[in-house]
């Protein structure tokens, strides 16, 4: 009998079963195919090993974290860490597509991307809107900027607290079919975006009156700076404002000056051109069309949104 066989672990085994959410799958998946591409056909880009250990890091997670929460479900910690694991995936993965871009679209976009924009609006849409914002605006829109993570988050919570799960688990799917493609364009047209190919464009550093100069140097110290093309800041901020919609009124109304203020700090702020933001709609259609779908598809069926698996499969021999 192998010693990881179910019967050596009946202290597991008397747990039930892993239910893997659609989000868990999508992580697994998405996750293990780009640590299987950085350990063979991108194998030789420049850090191809580091970033494949940390994308099966990723993958295993749901894994890992699914299984710990059937053999403890009291662990409150457990289940919270497990059902916000597209959180810390969303912030790491970014960090370790650099070998992947490298190897499979190493060439930028941001030419076509700058061409594309003069032929559909006549002009460069950021160097307009950035000349035209005054400093101290600037710094109210940058400050929104930074607010990226923290609507998501806090609609999350709001849903997670409240204990609304059908609409917890249909909010963190579309978020992870969004970033999955997001992500997935990021490699396939890497584009650094205005403010460093269009540089010579613009009278001189941004301006603003307080926080501005410091944190635009921020966004110059990410590992990963070929993610211009769609917006997904634009993008993430648009889905958060749909769902908060449908789910949470308070979260609404509480973002949407400061979203609308995001949005158009990814212009001003110099970071994507305008068709970025036109190409992350059908995007955005897509990842909350797919969401629901998959959410009322399950609930018609009398199905839950988790798929079970037995506890011991990621030992099983």
């Amino acid at each position: 009998m192998s010693p990881w066989s179910s019967d050596s672990l009946p202290w597991i085994a008397r747990q039930g079963k892993v239910r893997l959410k659609p989000v868990d799958l999508i992580i697994v998946s998405v996750c293990s195919l780009a640590a299987l591409a950085l350990v063979g056909p991108c194998r030789w880009a420049p850090g191809a090993l580091p970033s494949a250990v940390g994308f099966a890091v990723l993958a295993l997670g749901p894994l890992v974290l699914r299984t710990l929460q059937a053999t403890w479900p009291r662990q409150w910690v457990l289940s919270w860490v497990a059902d916000f694991w597209l959180l810390p995936v969303v912030l790491v993965a970014h960090e370790l597509l650099n070998p992947l871009v490298d190897a499979i679209t190493p060439v930028l976009w941001d030419a076509q991307l700058a061409t594309l924009e003069e032929r559909l609006f006549g002009f460069q849409v950021s160097v307009l809107i950035s000349n035209a914002v005054p400093p101290w605006l600037q710094d109210v829109l940058m400050v929104c900027y930074y607010g990226h993570f923290v609507w998501g988050f806090s609609l999350g919570v709001t849903l997670y607290l409240h204990k609304r799960t059908a609409a917890f688990d249909e909010f963190l799917l579309a978020l992870g079919v969004f970033f999955a493609v997001g992500y997935s364009a990021y490699i396939v047209v890497p584009a650094i975006g205005p403010r460093l190919f269009l540089a010579s464009s613009f009278p001189g550093p941004l301006q603003g009156v307080v926080v501005t100069p410091f944190l635009d140097s921020l966004m110059r110290t990410p590992i990963f700076i070929r993610d211009c093309f769609p917006s997904g800041h634009t993008g993430a901020t648009l889905l958060v404002l749909f769902y908060a919609f449908r789910f949470s009124r308070r979260v609404f109304w509480t973002m949407l000056l400061p979203g609308i203020g995001l949005i158009v700090a990814t212009l001003s702020g110099r970071f994507h051109y305008a068709v970025d933001l036109v190409a992350v709609l059908p995007v955005v259609v897509l990842s909350a069309g797919l969401a629901m779908a998959l959410s009322r598809s399950s609930s018609r069926r009398g199905y839950t949104s988790e798929r079970s698996m037995p506890v011991d499969a990621i030992v099983r021999p």
